[in-house]
Formats: C-alpha cells, sequence, structure tokens
C-alpha cells in the first residue's frame, strides 16, 4: 500500500511538473495577446527611420511597420503599427547595429540595444528608445526570442528625410 502511495505521488508531481511545462512552452501558439496604443501628439514630430518587418522563417512569422519618431528634444520612440507576429515564450524588441537581418546568426554577431518586453504579438505599439541612443548606429528592430535565442522577426530601419 505505501508503495503505491509514493509510486502515484511521484507520477503525480512528474505530471504536474510536465504539464506546467508543456503549458509555459506551447500556449503562446494558440494564445495572442493584443495591445491598442497610441503615439502621444508630443512625439509626432517627425519620423527618422522605419522598415516593414518580415518573416524569420516558416515557424517565426511578423508584418507590420516599425518606425521610429523624434523629437527636437531628443525624445525617441519604436512604434509599431499594423503589427503581428507569431507569439512564443520571452520575446524581446531589440534594436540591432547590423542590417539586413536574415537569421538568429546575424543578430547573435552584432551589437543590440533591448527596449524590453514585447508588449504583445499583435497590435499597435509604443517602446521608448533611451535618449543617449544614437540611431544613426541601430540599422534593424527584431523580435527575439531571449529565452531560446530565436528571431521571430525583422525590420530594416531606413533613415528618412522626415
Amino acid at each position: 500500500m505505501k508503495r503505491t502511495l509514493v509510486i502515484a505521488l511521484i507520477a503525480g508531481i512528474l505530471g504536474f511538473v510536465a504539464g506546467n511545462a508543456f503549458w509555459y512552452l506551447a500556449s503562446p501558439l494558440w494564445i495572442d495577446r493584443v495591445v491598442s496604443e497610441s503615439l502621444p501628439p508630443e512625439l509626432q514630430m517627425h519620423i527618422a527611420a522605419q522598415g516593414e518587418f518580415r518573416n524569420a522563417d516558416a515557424a517565426h512569422k511578423g508584418k507590420g511597420m516599425a518606425k521610429i519618431f523624434a523629437t527636437d528634444a531628443g525624445s525617441k520612440v519604436l512604434r509599431f503599427t499594423s503589427f503581428e507576429a507569431t507569439n512564443g515564450p520571452d520575446l524581446k524588441v531589440w534594436l540591432v547595429k547590423a542590417p539586413k537581418i536574415l537569421s538568429s546568426a546575424d543578430v547573435k554577431a552584432s551589437e543590440w540595444l533591448s527596449l524590453g518586453p514585447l508588449k504583445g504579438n499583435i497590435g499597435d505599439q509604443n517602446y521608448a528608445i533611451p535618449a543617449e541612443t544614437n540611431l544613426a548606429d541601430y540599422k534593424s528592430v527584431v523580435i527575439w526570442c531571449e529565452q531560446f535565442g530565436v528571431l521571430f522577426s525583422a525590420a530594416d530601419l531606413s533613415p528618412t528625410n522626415g
């Protein structure tokens, strides 16, 4: 009787751990986080750079626009519009110095600046860029899975005359 109880307890604990691990890793595949932020009027001074998101591969997809708004006072905001990306665990928004990011290896070979966690895999959203950041140094925006070191989507930034 005691042996059956120990086996049942161990099986229960293993089932609980495996179930939670599965939920953490797989739930982003069917759960979307939708965001709908507007851009504060004082930051609509001019567009410093912009680019369009593209798929990283067949499993990691992204689309929409990335625009960097800047004011004469030095405030900078990265804004996503009409944005959609494959959801996943531990997704971050990075500015990357390398241009034309096509793979995870391209990101790993370059320097980057984290702007924080991805707020949602669908919708318009804003990310503050530190004031001391030299925008000319950064050529790409990426959606990066920090936990697994995987590129989800990238956009090449082109400077504008705005």
